[in-house]
């Protein structure tokens, strides 16, 4: 076999095992995502969506071109008063459904850029970290629910605008 045969193989081979890594990356399937609308000068709103992942995985960051900050927030009842606050990420369970939604967990998109309207599509990067702490990224447009839309209100009449961070 000649040099130039052998190094033609072993590009092949190195190709071929790049291809079969990246294949083997952990994927969440991201189903129904969505984001809140907003009035004028409201200057934050949940985006909300279910994550399956394939092998289990924890969300860790997330960012947005129409935010300046974007974190994962959990809203909790203590003490009979709900309160939100951020959390260092979210566990999903390989193969189980997680949904992040009004009055749970979601993620927080804040110091908006832009009004949220019915119709919009909000771009939505997710960072993932697999069992070996190896992050990987999702892509995700989310389509604005215009206010007063279909979907549940907050618990207790709490729209994100409101909330103090």
């Amino acid at each position: 076999m000649s040099q130039r045969t052998l190094l033609s193989n072993l590009a092949a081979a190195v190709l071929a095992l790049s291809a079969t890594s990246l294949w083997a990356q952990t994927t969440v399937k991201v189903d129904e995502p969505w984001v809140r609308g907003t009035v004028a000068q409201q200057k934050a709103t949940g985006a909300f969506m279910r994550l399956t992942p394939e092998k289990n995985a924890r969300l860790v960051a997330a960012s947005s071109p129409v935010a300046g900050v974007v974190e994962i927030h959990e809203m909790a009842m203590e003490n009979d008063v709900m309160k939100m606050r951020q959390v260092p990420g979210l566990d999903l369970t390989a193969g189980r459904t997680t949904e992040l939604k009004p009055g749970g967990y979601h993620v927080m998109l804040m110091d908006l850029k832009q009004q949220m309207k019915g119709g919009d599509v909000v771009p939505i990067t997710l960072v993932f970290e697999d069992d070996a702490k190896k992050r990987f990224t999702q892509d995700v447009k989310a389509p604005v629910t215009a206010l007063g839309g279909g979907n549940a209100p907050m618990p207790g009449g709490m729209g994100h605008g409101a909330m103090k961070h």
